[in-house]
């Protein structure tokens, strides 16, 4: 008699391992590129999803036909690079199949990472309740060390706590030694690289005797521990049937490392992304990663998904003639059958950057009219200085627009103070978050917070500050303190209780310290309250608030509330992913899109142009390319356009000519004023 077997998901429900599964379903929402990504679920699967192809549609449905085909939710793990992502993949994978796909694992690299850690805490010698430094605290941590070393008395020019940061990063995520990252990007600081270095070992010795990890350690920690044992790895990876990567291109040494680690055992690995649009190496990102991807994972199959649903057939033209430009890539050719047609991109040549400005406002001015939202318009650049020009123009003519690049609300002065507290209750031995709450008492410097630090290191009871040597003067104000959170930290259940009892002790700190705008910080802390009431554990709050920052705070939003959803301005690193019906790319100039530090380096044009790719795939109606020929220095000079576009087959894009009404002869008969056409060579290169 035959017999079947059942796997049982998280939820106690159960199916049976021959479900099958409704083809048809998948075969009538995707084209056929997608569907073989979907039902490919053996082996590794590399797909190259061009820009606008449905790279977020093919992993929902992914999902989706895993579950259907019978797979445990628990059996998935879904990598993504942000929360938002993965909670959105999920979402939309739930309508394609069931509930069950919103209970596979995943999220972020670091917060999965950091999942694994707090689980096997004791078996790697970390302290269970670790702290999670985020990249404020970590440079605030660098300080520290940096003083104590007397490095901030050094009579030659040392780095700063965030520079030593970024090299300290910048090395643990391309797996390159400290003393290569200084040579090649901080040659200024060459001669002192012992002292960095010695710096660095007191980071780490810091972090390590006080239980802090920093984002990179997150990963580093993860793939030591999987690396060196053996019997977790093999029990981790065991469990995952199912690997999926999302957004590949963007991944560092680290987190490849860690996919082949967690993949290991099935061998059922799919990475989705795009070379084209990997333009994050500064952040660590590796550009090999894809490319490699497939010697890394023998008999990798590649999907390539190439039918575009955003842009017209004009703009993809001349998108894909920019990335043939690149060295090295997967060779692709986007199309699309939905958008046949459509507006050639223009290339506007202004006289200087008071032109484009004026023309760039004006033509959004036209478009309002014309019945497209300024919330479908978007002004992209390389640089967030780009566009000062262009602000002031915007703003003349009181058009409304956020610009992106700005703080997260976690990184805000006050909601930091207002953490720490948190922080010195879910961890009394938290020196860093003590040191800042210390000195928001009147009266305690650095001398004096660094003192009681010191004290609370080995204090039976850190909140008893009864038994500390301090001077009397500070005696009250701090047993007030250890008071109440010896009283909080009986209580941390209700975490709303303890936000609502803590704000109310700092709301007079507040009122005192910033008092030119506490109005204003108050309302961002009430908002915050709120968001502390969505959690039941503290650890889960600390860990989400360094992991993933949240978005603008009420100070930053509420200059940009209007009538109407306002036009964006963003750099071109800050708009990935994202789509508008018209976009306008400024300040096309050589020196800029190619950067000037990056000429000479394949790789690093490369990079380059593959971040005009990036600009140029988000327009999806609309497409406008503009450079200023005379440009503002402490003298004035003539600019190159980029010689990316200088590469562009002329019957790809329409040059527009800007001419000023007001220069425009009487004479109906005269031709206007013409500027100097793209392909004009200029005396004075940038």
């Amino acid at each position: 008699m035959p017999t079947k077997t059942f796997v049982l998901d998280a939820d106690g429900e159960s199916l049976p391992s021959t479900t099958r599964v409704n083809l048809e379903k998948y075969q009538s929402a995707l084209n056929a590129a997608q569907f073989e990504a979907v039902t490919t679920s053996e082996g590794a699967l590399l797909v190259v999803a061009g820009a606008g192809t449905g790279k977020t549609k093919t992993l929902t449905y992914r999902v989706g036909y895993l579950i259907e085909s019978g797979v445990a939710a628990q059996n998935i793990l879904l990598l993504t690079f942000t929360r938002r992502a993965a909670q959105e993949m999920l979402a939309r994978a739930a309508s394609v199949a069931d509930t069950r796909c919103a209970h596979i694992l995943g999220g972020t690299f670091h917060a999965y990472a950091h999942k694994l850690l707090r689980e096997y805490a004791p078996k790697i010698n970390l302290a269970e309740n670790f702290v999670v430094l985020d990249q404020a605290d970590a440079e605030d941590t660098i300080e520290i060390v940096r003083t104590a070393l007397g490095f901030n008395k050094k009579e030659k020019r040392f780095p700063k706590k965030n520079t030593l940061q970024r090299i300290i990063s910048t090395a643990t995520n391309k797996q390159i030694p400290i003393e290569e990252v200084i040579e090649n990007a901080y040659p200024q600081f060459f001669p002192l690289t012992d002292d960095i270095l010695k710096v660095a070992d007191a980071y780490r010795d810091y972090k390590h005797a006080n239980s802090l990890l920093d984002y990179d350690d997150l990963l580093t920690h993860l793939k030591t521990m999987l690396e060196t044992r053996e019997d977790l790895r093999h029990r981790i990876a065991s469990q995952l049937r199912y690997v999926m990567v999302d957004e590949y291109q963007d991944t560092n040494l680290v987190q490849a490392d860690l996919v082949a680690l967690l993949s290991s055992v099935h061998g059922n690995v799919m990475a989705v992304g795009d070379d084209a649009q990997s333009i994050y190496s500064f952040r660590g990102a590796n550009f090999r990663n894809i490319l490699d991807f497939p010697k890394r994972f023998p008999n990798t199959k590649i999907i390539k998904l190439e039918e575009n649903y955003r842009s017209t057939e004009r703009i993809l033209e001349l998108t894909n003639s920019v990335i043939r430009q690149a060295k090295e890539k997967f060779s692709k050719n986007l199309y699309t059958k939905i958008k046949p047609g459509g507006e050639l991109p223009a290339i506007i040549a202004a006289p200087d950057e008071r032109y484009q400005s004026r023309f760039i406002a004006q033509r959004i001015l036209e478009l309002r009219e014309e019945g497209i939202a300024l919330n479908q318009i978007a002004v992209l650049m390389r640089n967030s200085r780009d566009s000062f020009d262009l602000e002031l123009e915007l703003k003349k003519r009181n058009l409304p627009f956020v610009k992106y690049g700005g703080q997260k609300i976690s990184e805000a002065a006050h909601i930091k103070d207002f953490v720490s507290y948190l922080k010195v209750l879910y961890n009394p031995r938290d020196i860093l978050a003590w040191n800042r709450i210390l000195r928001l008492l009147d009266g305690i410097g650095p001398k004096t917070a660094h003192d009681l630090a010191e004290w609370i290191k080995t204090a039976p009871n850190p909140y008893h500050f009864a038994t500390a040597n301090v001077s009397p003067k500070y005696l009250d104000a701090l047993k007030k303190l250890g008071t109440m959170l010896a009283s909080l930290s009986q209580n941390l259940m209700n975490l709303t209780t303890v936000a609502e009892t803590l704000l109310k002790y700092y709301q007079p700190i507040l009122r005192e310290k910033y008092y030119e705008d506490f109005s204003k910080r108050e309302k961002d802390l009430e908002n915050f309250l709120g968001i502390v009431a969505n959690y039941t554990s503290l650890a889960t709050l600390l860990a989400d608030l360094a992991l993933d920052p949240i978005d603008l705070s009420a100070m930053e939003t509420k200059a940009t509330l209007k009538d109407e959803s306002p036009l964006t301005l963003s750099t071109i690193h800050s708009a990935k992913g994202l789509e508008w019906h018209t976009v306008f790319l400024i300040n096309v100039l050589d020196g800029t899109i190619p950067s000037r530090y990056a000429v000479g380096e394949t790789e690093s044009i490369d990079e380059e142009l593959r971040l005009l790719y990036v600009a140029l795939t988000r327009a999806k109606n609309l497409l406008y390319i503009s450079y200023p020929i005379i440009c503002k220095g402490a003298e004035d000079y003539f600019g190159n356009p980029s010689r990316f576009l200088q590469a562009m087959p002329e019957s790809l894009y329409e040059k527009l000519l800007l001419v000023d009404s007001r220069q425009v002869q009487p004479q109906l008969n005269a031709p206007p004023r013409q500027l100097p056409p793209l392909e004009q060579d200029y005396d004075l290169p940038f």
